[in-house]
């Protein structure tokens, strides 16, 4: 699903992204928006740890991100 989010909005991701060791359901705040070389919307993402200090800054497609929900709880775990 492809949703246009408003900037520094919180969002989750709706899918895994391994390879920058984050999970479907993380929390990401939306910190810029373009398009990519295939001319897809994508997004950049800011995500935080449970103290509030950034860990990562990723580059990920509008698909990847969706609103929260009323009907979702904040949970954490350990990152390795």
């Amino acid at each position: 699903m492809s949703t246009s989010l408003e900037l520094y909005t919180d969002a989750a991701l709706s899918c895994d992204l391994p390879e920058h060791g984050l999970r479907r359901g993380d929390v990401v705040k939306l910190v810029d928006q373009h398009s990519a070389p295939d001319g897809t919307r994508g997004y950049s993402v800011e995500v935080f740890n449970a103290l509030g200090d950034t860990v990562r800054v990723v580059a990920v497609p509008s698909w990847s991100v969706e609103p929260l929900r009323e009907d979702e709880m904040f949970c954490v775990r350990a990152v390795h």
